[in-house]
């Protein structure tokens, strides 16, 4: 499902030798891989990667047969909106538009009609049905992450990629995320960004790619 080779990313302005070098990786349909690392080592960057939100500076990566490379970036656009889930660390949600709406827009996202049913349908798996009507600033967090995981989850991506689902939630919130992620997740190939042990707890046989801070040399 996700190969890289020689994957690397330098952000624009960076110092000299501050290039993102990732691991190479093949994961197959249907696994799960944790991102390991310190805050600066990569995590949410190999996710953006593996969204087409941004391309590599070096090397490739390959989803689904895929090259994200050889694709413009209204090509990325569209083999996005179709292929994968992608849930950020904080949902962003569209503030000026009701929960509905903002699950309506990934149909339009991809082109494709807007269905009601399966909105509803959705919405009510994961226990937000009668928040339809509401809009993001209206929702407490759990709320707004449950509906960001409905949004998620639409299409019934091959992909999901997540970036810290348990990030400053106490106990029982996190195991509610992760319960959340374990059920409404089964079949696809799922990629979550993490530096909470409890996630590790939850994928015990997921594989682990571990991401470092570039070293950078001083310069005289």
């Amino acid at each position: 499902m996700i190969q890289t080779r020689g994957l690397g990313y330098r952000y624009a302005g960076a110092p000299e030798g501050a290039t993102l070098a990732f691991l190479d990786l093949d994961l197959p349909s249907g696994g799960t891989l944790l991102l390991r690392g310190p805050s600066g080592s990569g995590k949410s960057t190999w996710l953006a990667l593996a969204a087409g939100l941004t391309t590599a500076t070096q090397g490739d990566m390959v989803v689904g047969g895929q090259s994200l490379s050889a694709l413009s970036a209204r090509q990325r656009d569209a083999w996005r909106a179709r292929t994968l889930g992608f849930l950020p660390q904080r949902g962003l949600l569209s503030e000026a538009l009701s929960v509905f709406d903002n699950l309506a827009l990934v149909y339009f996202a991809a082109g494709r009609p807007v269905d009601r049913d399966r909105i509803e349908v959705q919405l009510q798996a994961l226990g937000v049905a009668d928040l339809s009507q509401r809009l993001p600033s209206q929702l407490s967090g759990g709320q707004a992450q449950r509906v960001a995981l409905a949004r998620a989850l639409l299409l019934q991506p091959a992909l999901l990629l997540v970036d810290e689902p348990t990030a400053s939630l106490d106990d029982e919130a996190c195991a509610q995320a992760l319960n959340l992620l374990q059920q409404h997740a089964s079949g696809a190939t799922l990629v979550v960004a993490t530096h909470d042990a409890r996630v590790l707890q939850a994928w015990p046989q997921a594989r682990i790619l571990k991401l470092a801070v570039p070293a950078i040399e001083a310069t005289t």
